[in-house]
């Protein structure tokens, strides 16, 4: 029964996928029905599937308050206002607006969860590509390339890196000193395909600025109000977790989101159904499909298995280790989502090392807060590269492509499967190599 359980979980995780790829579905209802057919078919209860969602509420409560409080001030017209001044700096140069998202992208991301960043900065995009003559979904895929590269640059840029640096018990400071500079890397990789990739809007160049229509910001006292959340919202991000009584980041987010709902409704510039029917819901609920469809797997021993799989192959060989995990997890992170992903990877990972005698059986506690053996961490940094850089390659493989594809669908255009691996497959590649020269190089030569 267990083995048949096992298969069908299989079964159903890689048919979603396939579904998902070939587009004959919305990847929502492929997702959404995936994760059903495990509860119909009696792989994992009702209650068992709504647990695997919980234990990712940092995630959904995460996306859920950001998409919240970005509707909340679209009246304001803040967001037509940047694009114009985005556009106006760039000097209608297509070059230079290219350089422009990268510049932005890149320092927010070192402060600010990826997908976060890409849900604050997404609606800048169709308004100032609309006003350059440009096919926005280009400019958001690149978003999404720099947002996910510049995860790497601290512990907090992108969940997965938070995830796998929280399993080995690395400080904000060593991950800076040992790994931002991988970090760097990947997005000097993601600026040299620029002129290649997005070619026809490298070569752009709007002529006329004056032609450029001038939004008047809406509302600037609420906008004001508005401004104070926001930034009450990010400071709390960077310093939360660290104060005496610790709040995380989706706390802080939903909290930012009662409060800019409450200054919506006693300001009146837009009612509180107006926004919460426009929060993105299709994204959320195929991310909660992605959690049950990623339980399934892990209740069924799928996952289990493959840590056996890896002891078999690797060996104690850690160089080889950590050049092939790089490329099967990037590989792997380009059609899973990278944070179930890690957070299944993790677990099977440390088991391998104890399998294998390379670490102390303690290691496998979940409270465990001791250091790992030197040697062994490469593989850790291994997985932390191929996740987020795999990331890059296919639409589904991180949190931010999914939610730029809401962004892009809410106005009006689909970023297909094929238009994202058009452009992914380069840039993943090309990381995946840059990445597992700087981790020979730095850790194991």
């Amino acid at each position: 029964m267990e083995n048949l359980q096992a298969l069908l979980s299989i079964i159903t995780f890689i048919s979603v996928i396939v579904l998902i790829m070939t587009e004959w579905v919305h990847l929502t209802i492929a997702a959404f029905l995936g994760a059903l057919l495990l509860v119909f078919t009696n792989v994992m209860t009702l209650e068992e599937a709504v647990g695997y969602i919980g234990n990712s509420h940092g995630t959904l409560g995460l996306f859920f308050g950001v998409m919240v409080l970005v509707r909340a001030f679209e009246p304001t017209k803040i967001f037509d206002y940047l694009a114009t001044q985005m556009v106006l700096l760039a000097k209608g140069d297509g070059k230079r607006l290219l350089l422009g998202i990268v510049a932005i992208t890149t320092p927010i991301c070192a402060v600010l969860p990826n997908a976060t960043t890409v849900m604050l900065l997404a609606p800048l995009i169709p308004p100032m590509a609309e006003e350059i003559g440009v096919n926005f979904v280009p400019l958001l895929i690149l978003m999404v390339f720099v947002a996910n590269s510049a995860g790497l640059l601290t512990l907090v840029g992108d969940p997965a890196t938070f995830i796998v640096g929280d399993a080995i018990n690395i400080s904000f400071t060593d991950y800076v000193l040992r790994l931002s500079l991988g970090g760097v890397i990947a997005v000097i990789t993601v600026i040299a395909t620029l002129p290649f990739l997005f070619r026809k809007i490298w070569r752009t160049k709007l002529e006329n600025l004056e032609q450029l229509p001038h939004p008047q910001i809406n509302h600037p006292r609420v906008l004001l109000v508005g401004a104070l959340i926001i930034a009450f919202v990010l400071l709390f991000f960077v310093i939360g977790e660290s104060l005496p009584v610790p709040i995380s980041p989706a706390a802080v987010a939903l909290l930012g989101a009662g409060l800019a709902l409450l200054l919506s409704h006693q300001s009146k510039i837009d009612s509180v159904n107006n926004i919460l029917r426009d929060v993105d819901w299709s994204t959320l609920i195929f991310f909660m499909s992605i959690f049950v469809l990623i339980g399934g797997l892990e209740k069924t021993g799928v996952i289990n298995s493959l840590s056996g799989i890896l002891a078999a192959i690797l060996g104690k060989n850690i160089v080889l280790g950590s050049l092939a995990l790089i490329f099967f997890v990037g590989i792997l992170s380009s059609v899973v989502p990278n944070i179930p992903l890690v957070v299944a990877m993790v677990p099977l990972l440390k088991q391998y090392l104890v399998n294998v005698g390379l670490a102390p059986a303690e290691v496998l506690a979940s409270d465990f807060q001791g250091q790992f053996p030197p040697e062994v961490l490469p593989l850790f940094y291994a997985m932390m590269f191929g996740a987020t850089l795999g990331g890059n390659g296919t639409l589904v493989g991180a949190s931010s492509n999914i939610v730029a594809a809401g962004v892009s669908e809410q106005h009006g255009r689909r970023i297909s499967f094929n238009t994202f691996l058009h452009y992914g497959i380069p840039v993943m590649i090309l990381q995946l190599l840059t990445s597992a020269l700087y981790v020979l190089f730095r850790f194991l030569l």
